[in-house]
């Protein structure tokens, strides 16, 4: 071998070396890279993962406080104790927050599907509810027709009079109203005890009527078919922007078809952020006792 071909084989040599050498470095960034947006995206799921988009729906509003600078925040601070109202939301120019508007929409939407569902068959079920309906057959004809809302078919009205005890002294009625939220979220602590609460009084109510597409007056014809001498019933109220849950409880002594609303005695709001539903069932019996005693309701009792 001469000096020449020594020289192209070292040549040569050399060469594939570097090859290699920038074969291997060019996989090593290739690694590298693989590693690092793993890594990235392990660390954006796991700050999904650990809450990075809270709830805004779980923000006590009346707790808080956006306007930087305050000149009286401590102030401002106890005003928004008294209401629910959206204060001190400050903006962003000449609009609202991204999350106070956020916020209102959520509000919105949750208000719209208390209106627009239904209380579950299960929670009729469970509760053991004698289940009846007015006359609308829709959410769209319940909500434009506010008469059919009070009116039963012949063979609910026969439902009524066969399940529902005679001349009970007391009738208790469950409506979905405009709210069915504010049924399923107070219903089940608010009759246990309103149940008790009547006891001490030597009171009881047996079945309990729930109505699907009900109007406070149905309570009138319900009276008139089970000659009960105080109806009690629990409506969902309409919704707001500061709950969807808010239920009302409506009692009227011997109501008929056609009586005043001046007759009905109310207890309206009752709801976590209002009256609670344990202590609103148990002032409910208070009345109905108060009721019975004077044989009379809403502002005559007064």
């Amino acid at each position: 071998m001469d000096e020449q071909q020594l020289k192209e084989m070292i040549r040569s040599m050399l060469s594939e070396i570097a090859e290699d050498s920038e074969a291997k470095k060019a996989e090593t960034e290739t690694d590298s890279s693989k590693e690092d947006l793993k890594e990235n995206k392990n660390q954006e799921e796991s700050t999904i993962e650990d809450g990075c988009i809270p709830d805004i729906t779980e923000v006590n509003i009346q707790e808080q406080f956006l306007i930087p600078h305050a000149i009286n925040e401590e102030a401002y601070r106890k005003i928004k104790k008294f209401t629910p109202a959206r204060l001190g939301l400050w903006r962003a120019g000449n609009r609202y927050m991204t999350q106070s508007i956020l916020r209102f929409r959520a509000d919105h939407a949750a208000a719209q599907d208390a209106v627009f569902s239904y209380v579950s068959d299960d929670f009729v079920k469970e509760m053991g509810f004698v289940a009846v309906h007015t006359m609308p057959k829709t959410k769209d004809e319940y909500l434009t027709r506010p008469d059919l809302g009070r009116i039963f078919s012949e063979d609910q009205q026969k439902i009524i009079q066969e399940k529902c005890q005679k001349n009970a002294k007391v009738q208790v009625i469950v409506g979905d109203g405009l709210s069915s939220s504010a049924i399923e979220a107070n219903v089940k602590d608010f009759l246990p005890a309103l149940k008790q609460g009547l006891k001490m009084f030597g009171l009881d109510f047996n079945e309990v009527l729930f109505i699907k597409h009900a109007r406070v007056a149905a309570m009138d014809k319900i009276a008139e078919l089970t000659g009960a001498e105080v109806v009690c019933m629990l409506v969902g109220e309409r919704p707001g922007l500061v709950t969807a849950e808010s239920m009302s409880a409506y009692l009227a002594y011997k109501p008929s078809v056609g009586m005043p609303e001046a007759k009905r005695t109310v207890l309206s709001n009752i709801h976590k952020g209002g009256t609670p539903a344990v202590e609103a069932g148990a002032y409910v019996a208070e009345i109905i006792k108060k009721i019975l005693e004077h044989k009379k309701s809403g502002v005559d009792l007064k």
